[in-house]
């Protein structure tokens, strides 16, 4: 039990410092250039994303956590874990292509790799811990979001 809480904490603290660290590349535009896109009816207000984001980093630590409690020794947890490590480094991207270097078309591009990959991790996650693919649920329904949101974002503009 000590071991899965540990585990927890580590890969919540990890998805949290991908946040945090994504968050420079939304802070250098979010009050600048994106002010300035036409925006669709739907765009929440932008108060809204650091908690969704912060609730959805946790959760997705907690299922990591979980999954790799398991024994790292398992392909079947490598493979989960790898799968999570890539999509994270997607989600981090998007934030960066999006808002970093201010292009919603590439930005597309990756966060539609981003849902491919989450998807997969799901999937993998299922095969360790369904609770930990339960997790993944609400992530997946925000990139979702997210994806539509951005493909509006890019049509407006």
């Amino acid at each position: 039990m000590k071991k899965k809480v540990t585990n927890i904490g580590i890969a919540v603290l990890i998805c949290l410092l991908i946040g945090f660290l994504s968050s420079f590349a939304t802070q250098s535009s979010v009050n600048t250039w994106y002010t300035t896109l036409n925006k669709p009816s739907f765009n929440p207000p932008n108060a809204v994303f650091a908690p969704v984001w912060t609730v959805l980093y946790i959760l997705m630590g907690v299922a990591a956590g979980i999954v790799w409690s398991k024994g790292f020794h398992h392909i079947w947890v490598k493979t989960a874990l790898y799968h999570f490590g890539f999509q994270l480094l997607f989600n981090a991207l998007w934030s960066i292509v999006f808002f970093g270097f201010q292009n919603p078309f590439w930005a597309l591009i990756v966060i539609l790799v981003l849902l491919t990959l989450i998807l997969l991790t799901i999937r993998w996650f299922r095969v360790v811990s369904k609770l930990a693919a339960l997790l993944l649920i609400p992530y997946l329904l925000w990139v979702g979001f997210a994806t539509i949101l951005n493909f509006a974002i890019w049509q407006l503009n």
